[in-house]
């Protein structure tokens, strides 16, 4: 039972974080400019989400979190994802599919950190 409440806990923190990081401090420049790798602001974007993560996870596990956050910012893996699955959401709701595709996948790698600090 402590480490299920240990594993909540980090989870809880580390969304949060991403939350916080995501909604209230991501400015347009960083939402226009993060899919690009070589644009400053997706580097500020997910230097952001490691700063917030080093509060709650170990130094790698924040790191890891971090660049995963960039690499899924830049649209292509799930993109490629989409492709692979033949995900064709119609055009109208191919925005909105998107953004809750990319907050799965930073959820979903969140879990795993947890699954891997919380044993």
């Amino acid at each position: 039972m402590v480490i299920l409440t240990r594993m909540i806990e980090l989870f809880l923190n580390g969304l949060i974080v991403h939350l916080v990081a995501d909604w209230f401090l991501q400015s347009d420049w960083m939402s226009e400019n993060k899919t690009d790798l070589n644009h400053p602001a997706a580097w500020v974007h997910s230097g952001l989400h490691t700063a917030g993560y080093l509060l709650v996870f170990p130094i790698p596990v924040a790191i890891a979190l971090g660049f995963s956050h960039l690499l899924i910012d830049t649209r292509k893996p799930l993109t490629w994802l989409r492709g692979v699955v033949k995900q064709n959401p119609p055009p109208d709701a191919m925005a909105a599919f998107g953004i809750w595709q990319d907050q799965a996948a930073h959820f979903v790698l969140l879990a795993i950190a947890v699954l891997y600090v919380g044993q």
